[in-house]
């Protein structure tokens, strides 16, 4: 088997869970906003990717087998190695998103932009010198 059906599989797999998290993002109105951050953060891990997996490519840590490999290349590192940080995009977001509450009370601010508001009666007695 090569490294790209691997690859292929498991983000098929990964984005199950994905689409079922875009659903509620999107009946929330707030799926532009994640789209838009996923893929911040999928451009920045698949640049770490890239450079660090070179190093330890080129730093002998590890091999492909170059029959199961498509043959391109960024950097060192097989276009192949690009697909752990993708699902990692699909599915840590995702997983968050399944395992929170179902839906947000009306009126209620999402969690990320919820101010950070405490009740007086929460608040620490004050003293006075």
């Amino acid at each position: 088997m090569s490294y790209l059906v691997l690859d292929a599989v498991a983000l098929a797999v990964l984005a199950v869970p994905f689409v079922f998290a875009a659903r509620r993002w999107a009946g929330r109105g707030v799926l532009g906003r994640r789209l838009a951050a996923l893929g911040v953060a999928a451009v920045a891990l698949l640049v770490v990717t890239a450079v660090f997996d070179s190093l330890m490519i080129a730093a002998g840590l590890f091999t492909y087998d170059a029959s199961a490999l498509l043959g391109l290349h960024v950097g060192r590192a097989p276009v192949e190695d690009l697909a752990y940080p993708l699902g990692a995009v699909l599915l840590l977001p995702s997983v968050w998103e399944l395992l929170g509450p179902a839906t947000v009370p009306a009126g209620a601010a999402e969690p990320a932009e919820a101010a950070a508001v405490v009740p007086e009666d929460h608040r620490p007695a004050r003293r006075t010198p």
